[in-house]
């Protein structure tokens, strides 16, 4: 058998109510234990069912974000032999509402390996008989984040972009992610059109001001892409006219007129390739 190498692990725990002390894991930070530059890496849950569970204003995608500075420090040479540098970036974040745990020994196969294995058995939530999947628009952001992951585009990404930025302050939408590649800016937003077509409408109205404003703050041009399902996954294509494939329909024309780019999601492996090719991936 391959030697293993001795590691220690942290489990990262959300505490929405401190007094209660009631906690829900949501990732690991795993480290060689040995060696002046010893590895390190974090990874957080990709399953946040639990977080809101216990707390339904839980801003994920602020801890989403912390995932990615935690990341970018340890990567940056910060050392990971003290976790205090990380507990640092937590407590910036969100005060006492993150916790870390004392260090756990483990012998590990490889880094990569080992940290699956940790969050399977001590951050995501167990598996049930029955089939849970998701649907709707979070499905169409989960999909296009494991696009741009695969590429290695998502770290290089902005995420959660305010459109107050660009509009005006108040504006509650935010846009799901984005880059720039030179004098462009490529925003991504998820938009279902199975249940309804406001996010559509509220999209379309928003993409002028959004426009006007790129151009006004960073002196670019936008192009905003819509990602949705395809039309068989939420009518009959061989029914023009059932109600679920005029409203699919009429949700895609009212942002196109809007100069909006709309693709489904067997375009989004096309869509990655390129950001990986743009951010020089």
């Amino acid at each position: 058998m391959p030697e293993r190498m001795p590691c220690e692990f942290f489990l990262i725990r959300y505490v929405p109510d401190v007094v209660k002390g009631e906690f829900v894991n949501i990732g690991v930070l795993l480290r060689e234990a040995a060696g002046a530059d010893a590895r390190a890496q974090v990874k957080f849950t990709r399953d946040w069912s639990r977080v809101r569970c216990m707390d339904a204003e839980a801003d994920v995608g602020l801890l989403e974000a912390l995932e990615q500075e935690i990341s970018g420090r340890l990567k940056l040479g910060v050392s990971p032999r003290d976790p205090k540098t990380v507990m640092e970036v937590l407590q910036d974040t969100l005060s006492n509402s993150l916790q870390m745990t004392e260090p756990k020994a483990t012998l590990a196969e490889n880094m990569a390996t080992e940290m699956e294995l940790l969050l399977r058995m001590y951050v995501e939530p167990m598996k049930v008989p029955k089939v849970r999947t998701r649907s709707g628009r979070a499905a169409i952001a989960a999909a296009m984040r494991t696009e741009f992951e695969r590429v290695g585009a998502w770290a290089l990404m902005r995420k959660r972009i305010a459109a107050s930025m660009y509009t005006r302050p108040g504006d509650p939408l935010k846009i799901d992610c984005g880059y720039r590649p030179n004098g462009v800016v490529r925003m991504f937003q998820a938009v279902s059109l199975e249940g309804d077509v406001e996010s559509a409408k509220v999209l379309a109205y928003s993409a002028p001001q959004l426009r006007e404003g790129v151009d006004r703050v960073e002196g670019a041009k936008l192009e905003l892409t819509a990602v949705v399902e395809p039309l068989r996954s939420v009518a009959s294509v061989d029914d023009s006219s059932d109600e679920a494939t005029e409203r699919y329909r009429f949700g895609v024309e009212t942002m196109e007129r809007q100069e909006i780019r709309v693709v489904t999601l067997s375009d989004l492996a096309r869509a990655a390739a390129t950001a990986q090719r743009e951010l020089g991936l």
